[in-house]
């Protein structure tokens, strides 16, 4: 009879089905996350407590995040970029560690969107009225330059004025048509551009950013755990960010 039993359990036993993999929003893929190392953050004498609950595990002394909770987290952060964008609202992005500069710029052109791409310069936002200023001169220059003011000076002076524009389009080019504070800033490396954290938080502005495992997440309204320093991650999430303002 016990033998009849067993041999009815198996019968009639299954396996659980397969959980399928959650669908995120803005083509969010956790092989390509994977693929890009997104994954990877710091060797573990090297990480934020904070970042803990992040963590998947450890790989060659290194903490590896959980792509599951980055990918959750970076929908999370685009979701807030398309309302930003949709209520014709500003994020800035900030991107000027070496590796994010040229991603940070292309992205803020592709998007229309204001950038930084090189130093963050301190009083952006705390002293906005000094930086506009600079920004009015940089257009002024500008426009000399196209009606062709500046044939009228000599050759000398001519190389003054173009390193002149040269200085401020290095230091203002990519928030000239930002003509007051943005609602968010999206920093790719929240470690590099603190100033910039620092400045958001004094002015309320909401901040995204990018935040690997050395990093308070704390520091972030919206953080995405990732790695910041490999370029396929960063340009991995630009990508993402792009796509956001496109929809």
């Amino acid at each position: 009879m016990f033998a009849d039993q067993d041999k009815t359990k198996k019968e009639f036993s299954f396996s659980e089905p397969a959980v399928p993999e959650r669908k995120y929003e803005f083509n969010i893929n956790l092989e390509e996350m994977s693929q890009a190392g997104l994954q990877f953050g710091h060797k573990l004498s090297n990480c934020h407590p904070k970042m803990k609950p992040y963590f998947q595990g450890i790989r060659g002394g290194i903490n590896v995040f959980n792509l599951e909770k980055t990918a959750e987290k970076l929908e999370e952060a685009l979701k807030y970029v398309k309302t930003l964008l949709m209520e014709n609202k500003t994020v800035l992005l900030v991107g000027t560690k070496v590796q994010a500069r040229e991603l940070t710029r292309e992205a803020g052109i592709t998007c229309n969107l204001p950038y930084v791409e090189n130093r963050w310069l301190g009083g952006t936002f705390t002293n906005f009225e000094t930086m506009k200023k600079r920004v009015v001169k940089l257009k002024e220059l500008e426009a000399k330059k196209a009606s062709g003011e500046f044939e009228k000076y000599t050759k000398k002076e001519q190389a003054k004025f173009a390193k002149k524009i040269a200085d401020l389009q290095t230091k203002f080019g990519g928030v000239k048509n930002m003509d007051r504070i943005p609602d968010a800033v999206f920093i790719l490396d929240i470690k590099k551009d603190l100033i910039a954290v620092k400045e958001a938080r004094a002015r309320k502005v909401k901040v995204i950013g990018v935040c690997d495992a050395n990093v308070d997440p704390a520091l972030a309204d919206y953080p995405i755990p990732a790695n910041d320093d490999a370029v396929s991650s960063v340009r991995y999430i630009v990508e993402k960010i792009k796509e956001a303002a496109k929809k």
